[in-house]
């Protein structure tokens, strides 16, 4: 098991930046996939981004692809998303999830989460 903390959400203008964090905790972080995903109010949750356990390949969904970017510094135990360019439908409760395999974009393929955090954009 391992235990996650996001942090760096807030209030942003379209066309702003926000950086999140995702810090864990346990000495096998780096054993774990690390993917974010994203909740807006009245819709499903959405994958966003992941990554594997050394960082050499990652994935986005259409969405974000060219504006959001995820990586991880393992001598940190800390997963980042960089999203650039935002608008006002990446409004949403972002949590990151860890998963002890070599690869998972779905949900339902973690079994570590954070609490999340709040990102608005406003137009």
């Amino acid at each position: 098991q391992v235990q996650l903390v996001e942090s760096g959400g807030g209030l942003v203008q379209a066309g702003g930046s926000l950086r999140l964090s995702c810090a864990a905790s346990g000495r096998t972080f780096s054993s774990y996939v690390v993917g974010w995903f994203r909740q807006a109010p009245g819709k499903e949750r959405e994958f966003v981004a992941t990554i594997t356990r050394s960082g050499g390949t990652t994935a986005y969904a259409d969405s974000v692809k060219g504006r959001f970017t995820i990586s991880r510094d393992n001598t940190k135990n800390t997963v980042y998303l960089q999203m650039n360019s935002l608008k006002p439908e990446d409004t949403a409760i972002y949590s990151c999830a860890a998963a002890a395999t070599t690869w998972a974009r779905r949900a339902v393929e973690y079994d570590n989460w954070g609490q999340g955090t709040q990102v608005t954009v406003s137009s």
